[in-house]
């Protein structure tokens, strides 16, 4: 599996178990940190930490609530062998819908739009039809849907921290939307908690089904 890119390379969710009521039945459950709740799609790796309200705060830029409002094939790439023949990221412009925090010396300020490189598409060398590519445990980033995101500036432009650092956040709720290019709700992630690790601090888990005023105040307390 595809997944946003944080600084070059793919970073993901730990690998869990699968909600049935989205169709997907997982065989293997890993236990390691973070959100151990939902339906995983690949596994990778950080650059920077991305789990607690501390990771965020010590590693990035701004914290923002964004909407996608339009995007863009870029970096197609041919196939050289196998069934697909082409694939493509995606430009995703987002509106800043809200700035929850920002470090006391930002390597960029927050515009009230930004881009970021997302999973894109491949495309099958017989029929030419195209399949959604996905990040490893975490949002595809689709128009129609509204994030919670851990921003970083690098020499590519804006990413997320990692995996753990771009929340599914529908009408202003934890973890309600999309994710891995599907739609959940926060029911559907709550009933996937049952799997998930007693020691499990993630900061998505801890704002499970609330709005940014909890994630702020989480924010402010790791802040000091």
């Amino acid at each position: 599996m595809e997944g946003i890119r944080h600084g070059g390379r793919i970073a993901s969710r730990p690998l869990t178990v699968a909600l049935a009521l989205v169709g997907v039945v997982a065989g293997v459950l890993v236990g390691r940190p973070g959100l151990a709740t939902v339906v995983g799609c690949g596994i990778g790796d950080d650059d920077h930490p991305s789990q607690t309200a501390e990771d965020w705060v010590t590693h990035a830029d701004h914290v923002v609530v964004a909407t996608p409002t339009a995007e863009r094939d870029t970096n197609g790439r041919d196939v050289a062998q196998g069934v697909f023949r082409y694939e493509t990221d995606r430009m995703v412009t987002f509106r800043t819908d809200d700035l929850l925090w920002s470090s006391d010396r930002p390597a960029r300020s927050m515009g009230k739009e930004f881009d970021m490189v997302a999973p894109g598409w491949r495309v099958y060398r017989e029929s030419g039809n195209r399949i959604k590519r996905t990040a490893p445990n975490a949002p595809r980033l689709e128009t129609g849907h509204t994030y919670l995101l851990a921003l970083r500036w690098s020499d590519d432009g804006w990413i997320v921290l990692g995996e753990g650092a771009a929340v599914p956040f529908d009408d202003r709720t934890g973890d309600q939307g999309e994710w891995c290019g599907r739609v959940l709700s926060k029911e559907d992630v709550a009933r996937g908690e049952r799997f998930s690790r007693k020691d499990d601090q993630s900061l998505e888990k801890a704002v499970l089904g609330q709005d940014e005023q909890a994630i702020t105040r989480a924010l402010d307390r790791a802040d000091g």
